[in-house]
C-alpha cells in the first residue's frame, strides 16, 4: 500500500511538471504581448519594460527562471497591474473562490444524493426521474443564472442581483454553480444504489429481517457512496473551472473573475500562475481522492497489496 501511495505521489510531480511547461509553452506560443495594447509608447520604454521583466531573454532561461520560482511558491508579478504580486491576487481572491466551491460542493452533494436516494427508494417515477434530471442537464450555466437574477433579484427582490458582500449574496452564484453536478450525482447515486440492493448480501439482510432504515444505512450507503466519491476529482475540477463563468456573471471578486480579466489583457504572468495555482489544487484533490477510495473500497485495496513493490 505505501507503495502505491508512491507511485501516486510521483505520478502527481510529473503531472505538475507537464502543466507548468504546458503552459509556458502556450502563453510564450500566443500572439502579442502584454504591452502591445500600449499607444503611443516609444519602442525605447516598450524594450525597458521587457528587460525589466526579464522578457528579452531567451527561452530556456525564462523557463528555468519561472520553475525555480515555482518552486519556491513565488507565481512572480503581474505584467498589468503594476505592484501586485501573484501570491497577493491569490491570497485575497482564493477564499472567495474557496467559500463558493464548498458551498457549491456542499449543496451538489446533498440535493444530489438526497433526490437519487428518493427516486431509487421508492421504485417507481422513473420516467419522471429522467425527465427531471435531463432538463438540469440541459440548462446552460449562463441561461440558469440569468433566470435567477430575473426572477429572484429583479422580480421579487428577495435576493442580491450580484456581488459577494453576505451570505445571501452566494444563494444565487451558488444554486448556480450546483445545479449540473448534482443532477449528475443524482442520476449516479441512483444507478449505485440499484445496483448494490440488487447484492447477495443485501438480500440476506433483508431476510433475517432488517427494517428497511438499517438495510440503506449499514449495506447500502457506503457502498453506493464509492461512485460518488470518485466523481469528487472531477465535481472539484468543474466547480473551479465553473466558477470562471459565474464569478464573471455575479461579478465576485474571486480568482475566476482575475483569471478572466487576465486574459483579456494579456497578463501572461497572471494567466500562468493562476493556471498552475489551480492544477496544483486540482491534482492535490484527485491524489487525496485515490487514497480515500483505496481505504474506502476493500476490493482495490487488496489489489493493490497483491501488486508488486
Amino acid at each position: 500500500m505505501l507503495s502505491y501511495i508512491i507511485k501516486k505521489s510521483i505520478t502527481l510531480l510529473f503531472s505538475l511538471f507537464f502543466v507548468i511547461t504546458v503552459t509556458f509553452v502556450l502563453m510564450q506560443a500566443m500572439p502579442g504581448d502584454p504591452f502591445s495594447h500600449l499607444d503611443n509608447i516609444p519602442a525605447e520604454v516598450v524594450q525597458a519594460l521587457h528587460a525589466h521583466y526579464g522578457l528579452d531573454k531567451p527561452l530556456f532561461q525564462q523557463y528555468v527562471t519561472y520553475l525555480y520560482k515555482i518552486l519556491q511558491f513565488d507565481f512572480g508579478f503581474s505584467l498589468v497591474y503594476q505592484g501586485r504580486s501573484i501570491n497577493q491576487i491569490i491570497l485575497e481572491g482564493f477564499p472567495t473562490t474557496f467559500l463558493l466551491g464548498m458551498q457549491s460542493l456542499l449543496l451538489s452533494l446533498s440535493l444530489g444524493g438526497l433526490t437519487g436516494a428518493a427516486f431509487s427508494l421508492r421504485k417507481k417515477n422513473n420516467s419522471f426521474f429522467l425527465v427531471f434530471t435531463s432538463l438540469w442537464f440541459s440548462m446552460p450555466m449562463l441561461v440558469i443564472a440569468s433566470l435567477l437574477q430575473y426572477l429572484f433579484a429583479m422580480k421579487l427582490h428577495l435576493l442580491p442581483v450580484a456581488r459577494f458582500d453576505s451570505f445571501f449574496h452566494t444563494i444565487l452564484p451558488t444554486i448556480t454553480l450546483s445545479l449540473f453536478p448534482s443532477a449528475f450525482i443524482a442520476k449516479l447515486f441512483k444507478a449505485s444504489l440499484d445496483e448494490v440492493t440488487k447484492t447477495e448480501h443485501v438480500r440476506f439482510a433483508k431476510a433475517k429481517g432488517l427494517s428497511a432504515k438499517q438495510i440503506f444505512f449499514k449495506h447500502l450507503l457506503k457502498n453506493a457512496c464509492l461512485p460518488v466519491i470518485a466523481y469528487l476529482g472531477p465535481l472539484t475540477i468543474y466547480l473551479l473551472t465553473g466558477s470562471f463563468i459565474v464569478e464573471k456573471i455575479f461579478a465576485i471578486p474571486g480568482l475566476g473573475m482575475w483569471m478572466v480579466l487576465s486574459i483579456i489583457a494579456r497578463d501572461y504572468s497572471v494567466i500562468m500562475g493562476l493556471t498552475v495555482f489551480f492544477s496544483m489544487i486540482l491534482l492535490t484533490i484527485n491524489f487525496l481522492v485515490d487514497i480515500a477510495y483505496l481505504f474506502l473500497d476493500p476490493k482495490i485495496q487488496n489489489y493493490v497489496i497483491k501488486q508488486p513493490i
